[in-house]
């Protein structure tokens, strides 16, 4: 007997489209991460690290912190920025 797991996995299909969004969220989530290994750096200094939107790193970076893989900690002296560090 098949496992329903296994049965819907055959029924279903992602579209090409699905899969580069999330190649591209892995690449992106990729850069990110490795930026922060050295220290914690704000939203301008990892889009300028990383060579990306502001937007761009906005979203996923905020999305990485939902996720528990990022931590917002102390603010820049322009009380502007957090400093986002690794958990």
């Amino acid at each position: 007997m098949e496992k329903t797991i296994d049965y819907i996995k055959k029924k279903r299909t992602v579209s090409e489209e699905v899969k580069e969004k999330r190649k591209e969220f892995a690449r992106i989530k990729k850069l990110i991460l490795k930026t922060l290994e050295t220290e914690p750096k704000t939203i301008p200094q990892i889009a300028k690290e990383t060579q990306l939107p502001s937007d761009v790193v906005t979203f996923n970076l905020m999305t990485l912190r939902k996720y528990g893989e990022v931590i917002a900690g102390d603010i820049d002296d322009m009380d502007e920025y957090f400093f986002y560090k690794l958990k």
